[in-house]
């Protein structure tokens, strides 16, 4: 488990700044380009800070909580998975909009929205769903509606599930496709 009270509270760099570094080279082998290689773990590593960022966020904004445990490498796998799903797009990842919710006992909380370019039309929707582990902070439901979170939570540690929900929606089709994915 890796908890978020560690992290920082900036932002990581834009990921179109990362875009704009020579991603664009064709390889004239069909061997993997080493750019393209290298690309591709720093945008992965990018995008799982970014989601780290936002859990550490919204812990004491969203949650009430003082702790937020993330499995290890439940990020890592989260920002493969957004790359995958994003490789098809017409503007790949700069053309993502990201909901981050997190679902407990049946109700989803949004959390935040990451927005991966600002200058670029979003071309689909990714909403991920992070999911609570099971047996842990069972009044979690109770204390989240309640008024009086902030100060008796502030205390508490939310335990997170390995497993994850990434949902994607174009925003450019006529057939609004939508592809559900349980990990």
């Amino acid at each position: 488990m890796v908890a978020t009270g560690s992290l920082s509270s900036k932002n990581p760099a834009c990921i179109s700044e990362l875009l704009d570094h020579g991603f664009h080279q064709e390889s004239l082998l069909n061997e993997p380009n080493l750019n393209e290689v290298m690309f591709e773990e720093t945008t992965c590593q990018s995008l799982a800070k970014m989601l780290e960022n936002c859990l550490s966020k919204s812990k004491q904004t969203k949650l009430g909580c003082s702790k937020v445990l993330v499995p290890e490498k439940l990020t890592q796998r989260i920002a493969q998975d957004v790359l995958r799903l994003s490789s098809t797009e017409p503007c790949g990842l700069r053309g993502c909009v990201m909901h981050v919710n997190l679902e407990i006992e049946n109700v989803c909380k949004k959390l935040d929205k990451i927005v991966c370019d600002s200058s670029v039309v979003p071309t689909f929707e990714l909403t991920l769903v992070f999911k609570q582990e099971n047996g842990s902070w069972t009044s979690f439901r109770d204390f989240f509606f309640s008024r009086g979170r902030f100060s008796s939570g502030l205390k508490r540690t939310l335990i997170l599930s390995s497993g994850f929900r990434l949902v994607k929606k174009k925003l450019y089709s006529l057939i609004g496709t939508t592809v559900i994915e349980e990990c």
